[in-house]
């Protein structure tokens, strides 16, 4: 061994081993290194301390560690004699976790060999200490985030494959940066790839931005505008953008089932079976033959003689077309005959009877004839009928064709036909049938600050459900999607009271799918949330990389404590104390977790989502 590095070990040995437990070691540090820094080669080195990492010898083994805590107490012996300094009468004992080892002068996470007893410990060199940082692999490319907290100058790069090939979740609370972390990411990522064809081609990212801080007016945030697909979204009226879905979804039923909130069991077969009814839906789309099938379907009702089924269905009916249809004299017919058919009940007769203005009772064909004259007078709008009015009166038609004929149960039925109305309504502000859907960018950003709550429900999942399912259908290894959901406790929380359970089990389910096999598709996703506590927790300890920012909630600490296993203790103690900006890295991309200041976004990208400040607004 030369003098050099006799003498670069004797500064940089900071003490030995004194006991084992497990994973987590003691270490006694050297009177000599008490100081807060050391001189070598005129170069002012930082000392141990809780925080930095040491490297511990054990025979051709080199362990590295993480010191998550430091204790001290005065040397009695020492203090009844003379000494030189008051460093000399402190003896301090430093608490070690293990965290990987250097193998053939690579960093490695995990443990081989622990150490032992009395194991000489030291500082770690600069190439050592950037080795532990060094989270690129060899085949991966490298994408700069930030710069280390505890050690300035110190850039954190990490790999673009280990990163955006994964689930990822940035999590803190508001205004505590997550939002700014989430757009570096992609901004970086974009200012790589965005000319390269074949990134364009092979990979598709969908960002949904609840309170549009990412659609600002010069539409800039992340990338230029001329890059991306942006849809504002609003439910407020009807002459909002709308998001385009192809034909062959519209007809899906299980997109229906989605928007309609339909039950597995009963609702959603009822939803297959009114969409697939193609003579139903040819006979709608003709002025003509539609008035033939309402007067049919009206008919058939009447001839039932059902006393269960009674004239309120039929009336119902007409009603809902009326609705429906709009502009029609329905309203007027369906009045006019409430008025003039009962149901006659008495001794063996059970069935309708026709009373006109004269009281004269009418039966059978003679009934039928009196009621097919009300349906002469029928007026419908002289207007081609779309793709949306035409699923709408399919499912009402397939709806009391059922009842009426007695295929179905109108109470499992009738609660679906109730939320017809309104979810048709929104979803028709929303969405637009198009025959090509295609688009030459592959980053589209879908605002909902203008929906409205119900349909903040609904759409999210709508959306994600089908370009998973597209992903998934491809059958195309070389193909990626990213979904990246801002505020995502608005659409992955399990408390929430606005929806049925049945309902919120099959919403959970569905991104619970995406993050347990989306992988295998090549589907990953983005969650940003300042409510951890909120996910579901098969949803957070599914994510493979994790940027977590300021938490001052104890449940949202304690949640994220039960469900990362990437986080020492040193770590979790750091959440309710970290600067705006500043958030802890852990997960697959990084090999041991690390406090890092994310590096900033040149300022026409930023998102929407900075701090007011009243005085600086208030000044004249």
């Amino acid at each position: 061994m030369s003098n050099e590095s006799i003498v670069e070990d004797s500064i940089f040995r900071i003490g030995k081993v004194t006991s084992v437990d497990g994973r987590t070691i003691k270490v006694s540090v050297d009177k000599a290194k008490n100081s807060s820094h050391l001189i070598y080669k005129g170069d002012l080195i930082k000392n141990v301390s809780v925080g930095s990492y040491i490297k511990i010898i054990k025979g051709f083994t080199i362990i590295i560690g993480k010191v998550e805590g430091e204790f001290t107490y005065e040397d009695k012996i020492i203090s009844s004699k003379e000494y030189s300094s008051d460093k000399e009468k402190i003896n301090r004992t430093l608490s070690v976790s293990l965290l990987g080892f250097f193998n053939k002068k690579e960093f490695e996470r995990g443990i081989k060999e622990m150490p032992l007893v009395d194991s000489e410990c030291y500082l770690l060199n600069r190439i050592e200490f950037n080795q532990v940082h060094d989270f690129i692999r060899k085949t991966d490319e490298p994408l700069v985030i930030g710069t280390l907290t505890l050690e300035k100058g110190q850039k954190i790069t990490v790999g673009i494959d280990s990163l955006f090939a994964s689930h990822i979740g940035i999590f803190g609370n508001t205004g505590s940066g997550k939002s700014y972390t989430l757009a570096k990411l992609y901004f970086e990522l974009f200012k790589i790839y965005k000319n390269n064809e074949k990134f364009k081609q092979k990979s598709n990212f969908f960002l949904l931005d609840f309170n549009g801080e990412y659609v600002t007016e010069s539409e800039n945030v992340i990338i230029p505008k001329d890059y991306k697909n942006i849809y504002r979204l609003t439910t407020k009226n009807n002459d909002g953008q709308k998001y385009p879905i192809s034909k062959e979804t519209l007809y899906d039923h299980s997109f229906w089932a989605i928007v309609l909130e339909a039950t597995e069991k009963t609702q959603t077969p009822f939803l297959r079976r009114a969409i697939g009814n193609k003579s139903l839906a040819e006979k709608i789309k003709t002025n003509d033959s539609l008035k033939e099938l309402i007067k049919n379907t009206f008919w058939l009702g009447i001839a039932k003689n059902d006393g269960e089924l009674g004239q309120k269905v039929l009336i119902e009916f007409l009603s809902e077309l009326y609705y429906s249809l709009g502009h029609s004299n329905l309203l007027n017919i369906r009045d006019a005959i409430r008025e003039r058919i009962t149901f006659y009940a008495k001794d063996n007769k059970r069935e309708f009877v026709y009373i006109d203005t004269k009281g004269e009772w009418y039966w059978d064909n003679n009934m039928k004839t009196k009621i097919l004259e009300h349906f002469e007078e029928l007026e419908l709008p002289d207007i081609e009928i779309n793709d949306l009015d035409v699923l709408k009166l399919q499912i009402i038609f397939q709806y009391y064709d059922e009842i009426i004929k007695g295929f179905a149960n109108i109470e499992h039925l009738a609660p679906l036909i109730k939320r017809l109305g309104k979810n048709f309504s929104d979803i028709r502000k929303v969405i637009e049938a198009k025959e090509d859907v295609s688009t030459s960018k592959n980053f589209t950003i879908v605002s909902l600050k203008e929906v409205n709550i119900h349909m903040r429900k609904i759409l999210p999942l709508l959306l994600c459900k089908q370009l998973y399912e597209k992903q998934k259908t491809k059958n195309d290894e070389t193909s990626h999607l990213n979904i990246i959901i801002d505020e995502a406790h608005n659409i992955l929380s399990r408390d929430s009271n606005r929806e049925s359970e049945q309902w919120k089990d099959y919403r959970l389910e569905t991104f619970e799918e995406i993050i347990k096999e989306g992988r295998k598709f090549g589907v990953f996703l983005t969650l940003a949330s300042q409510r951890p506590s909120d996910i579901s927790s098969t949803i957070i300890s599914q994510l493979h990389n994790y940027f977590l920012h300021r938490l001052i909630n104890n449940n949202d600490i304690i949640a994220v404590e039960k469900t990362i296993s990437y986080l020492d203790k040193l770590s979790f103690e750091y959440l309710p104390i970290l600067p705006t900006g500043t958030c802890i890295l852990a997960g697959l991309s990084a090999q041991v977790p690390v406090v890092i200041d994310i590096g900033a976004i040149d300022e026409e990208f930023e998102p929407n989502n900075k701090t007011r400040s009243l005085i600086e607004n208030w000044k004249e």
